[in-house]
């Protein structure tokens, strides 16, 4: 639906993007105004993209930190921050908005313009922001989210990519099949707290036996501390 890498948008699409037009005095519109443009005309009642960025960028950080909580279970708290921080970055909202053509409908003014600020990465990062802003203001914060996920998918699942972590569980089925082995069975052999804060234990076996034990507050985490264990004993 809003696959557009590889070209630049125009203006329909922007709008259709959105959710906004470029009517006088419009959302969208004040999104893309540089403050060099408002400067320039002083009798311009609408201002410049500069508090749809602030908005944005408040925006931006809700929507990404919730999606890598969501995503990355395995990642304490500063590393959570440092993968939130490159992703909503200057550079990295640059490269999203170069990708989408917001340069060619930035409106700026003249010694801006002449001077490269179509292309310049905090005037990119900018206006990104501001239409994250711009889609909040007008259409909310489910379609503002939706429309960032979208919009920074590639730049997410590259991080997710890299910081997702081999499950161990996997590395041991595929090792035991390596070695003509069955797959292995998870067996809870004990439950130990009160009901709101359970501990649970977990036997890994396979024909041969019990391979090792694993705990943990969950059953998933149970098996794959067992199967950790299992893994390094076999290796």
């Amino acid at each position: 639906m809003w696959s557009h890498r590889g070209r630049f948008l125009s203006g329909t699409e922007l709008e259709k993007l959105t959710g906004l037009a470029f009517a006088d005095q419009g959302s969208l519109q004040q999104a893309l105004t540089h403050p060099s443009y408002v400067n320039e005309h002083p009798e311009r009642q609408q201002g410049s993209n500069q508090r749809l960025e602030f908005l944005g960028d408040a925006v931006l950080a809700l929507v990404v930190a919730y999606e890598l909580f969501e995503n990355c279970p395995h990642l304490p708290e500063g590393e959570l921050t440092k993968l939130r921080s490159h992703l909503v970055s200057g550079k990295t909202l640059a490269k999203v908005a170069r990708r989408l053509g917001v340069g060619e409908h930035l409106i700026l003014g003249h010694g801006e313009k002449d001077s490269g600020g179509m292309d310049r990465d905090s005037n990119l990062a900018a206006a990104f922001e501001a239409i994250v802003g711009a889609v909040f203001v007008k259409r909310g914060y489910r379609a503002a989210s939706k429309m960032s996920l979208v919009l920074l998918r590639e730049e997410l699942e590259e991080i997710l990519a890299q910081e997702a972590p081999e499950d161990p569980k996997s590395r041991l089925q595929e090792l035991l099949q390596s070695m003509g082995e069955s797959p292995p069975q998870y067996h809870v052999t004990g439950m130990e707290g009160p009901d709101h804060d359970p501990s649970f234990t977990v036997d890994v076996i396979t024909a041969s036996g019990v391979l090792s034990t694993g705990r943990g507050k969950r059953k998933h985490d149970a098996e794959r501390e067992a199967a950790k264990e299992a893994y390094k004993r076999l290796t």
